[in-house]
């Protein structure tokens, strides 16, 4: 029996793209593989937003080519972002198939003719391979239209497209029937999703976002639901109220409604030109009165940001200004990038005049600013007791978990708990999570 092996790169999008290959894959008869040198066939679902990302993909497809290492390797398959610009690859032959994961449904053909043109097919309509037992993305929107100065993904992913609502709640109901605690929605900018042009008529009067999420908080069944990503300029007030209302109803538990009390809002940067530098459509304050919003409506809420470092141009005193909104924002996480440029994107056409060392210097300033906030934040939690979903046993032996708000929990058990919702009263807050005691 073939076997086959994917690694992944990059987003949540990708490991719910990688669900849906595997689970074709296992319909054309192939078996995973323990480990990527038993395979005889590999999928590297790749991220093209940063360089680091695709030179990590590189170093994967060389390594691949070491026959003594991989004797049984066959077929190597590029998917995700990559796959739509493979042009150093293709030149130096390294992989077998460039593959759009929208063509999912043709793989079978793909896998016979290589790289001839093969027929669309919908890979939304693949039921996945879930990897969790306990946790499921549930993508609801692919693309994006907003065609940020520094990101590839528009011309790789496409424009945006929506899934039918209909299929959203299907696949949600089946996972709720079969014990899923937490349920993730994804889309590069869930804001903008609508119901699908042309497709069927809904039954629920779902028009937006807002309209899917409340729908779904309100199934019957114990369980968590949290979406990614969220576009500043799209965040309505809608939104808030139906994340304010879900959780007075507390629906989903004794902890609070299903929508967790949580949200990535990518700031990107603190200034507002380069904010129009980067095609972003909102302002500083704009984002600040959002952020606002939030922490009165959700109280308690947790924030987590992107920010891009060094975009070109960007002045010592314009990063300043990125340095005074996580002062002042104190966000629960971020994740910080030093910028690199995306071939075909408007900002490639810039000058990229901030050296490597100074992008480091200005990512490390602002990660010790987000220490120092993310720590002020978790104290708050010292002596409170959370709901924590476990996920696995760490190197220590002690037990971890997400909160609601997403931050990281560690405990002692001598129980098997992951899968599992339990209660930890906290005893200790670390700079990017927390510890605690198990209770009844």
């Amino acid at each position: 029996m073939m076997k086959y092996y994917i690694q992944i790169f990059g987003c949540q999008m990708n490991y719910s793209d990688a669900e849906r290959f595997a689970a074709k894959l296992e319909e054309l008869g192939y078996k995973k593989a323990a480990d990527d040198k038993e395979a005889d066939l590999i999928v590297l679902i790749t991220c093209s937003v940063r360089k680091s990302a695709e030179d990590r993909v590189y170093g994967a497809i060389n390594n691949y080519h070491k026959k003594k290492l991989y004797p049984n390797l066959k077929t190597i398959i590029l998917s995700g972002c990559m796959a739509l610009r493979p042009e150093v690859l293709k030149k130096e032959n390294k992989a077998d198939i460039f593959m759009d994961i929208k063509n999912l449904n043709s793989l079978l053909k793909i896998l016979k003719q290589k790289n001839k043109p093969a027929k669309f097919g919908d890979y939304f309509s693949v039921k996945p391979r879930y990897e969790s037992k306990f946790t499921a993305y549930v993508p609801i929107m692919t693309g994006c239209n907003n065609f940020c100065s520094y990101c590839i993904v528009p011309f790789v992913r496409g424009r945006e497209e929506s899934r039918p609502v209909e299929d959203i709640i299907s696949e949600v109901k089946g996972l709720i029937r079969n014990g899923y605690k937490e349920i993730i929605l994804l889309g590069q900018n869930v804001n903008s999703y609508s119901p699908k042009l042309g497709a069927r008529s809904s039954k629920q009067k779902i028009t937006d976002f807002p309209d899917l999420l409340e729908y779904i908080s309100k199934l019957p069944g114990n369980f968590w639901l949290r979406f990614i990503t969220s576009h500043p300029k799209d965040l309505s007030d809608k939104l808030i109220r139906v994340m304010a209302k879900n959780k007075s109803a507390r629906g989903g538990s004794a902890f609070g409604g299903k929508i967790c009390e949580q949200i990535n809002l990518p700031a990107q940067s603190g200034d507002d030109q380069i904010l129009r530098k980067m095609n972003r459509h909102y302002t500083v304050a704009h984002y600040k009165n959002l952020v606002k919003k939030l922490r009165k409506n959700i109280p308690g809420i947790a924030i987590s940001t992107d920010v891009i470092v060094g975009f070109p141009t960007e002045t010592k005193k314009q990063f300043e200004n990125t340095i005074k909104l996580f002062k002042e924002i104190k966000f629960d996480m971020a994740y910080i990038n030093k910028y690199s440029s995306r071939e075909g994107t408007a900002a490639a056409r810039l000058v990229d005049n901030i050296s490597k060392a100074e992008k480091v210097k200005r990512a490390a300033a602002l990660n010790e600013i987000l220490k120092i906030g993310a720590l002020e934040s978790n104290r708050k939690f010292i002596g409170q007791t959370l709901e924590v979903l476990v996920e696995k046993r760490n190197r220590k032996g002690d037990w971890a978990g997400k909160a609601r708000t997403y931050k990281v929990v560690k405990f002692k058990s001598s129980k098997n708990l992951v899968g599992k919702f339990v209660r930890v009263k906290i005893t200790k807050a670390e700079n990017f999570g927390l510890v605690g005691e198990l209770t009844k």
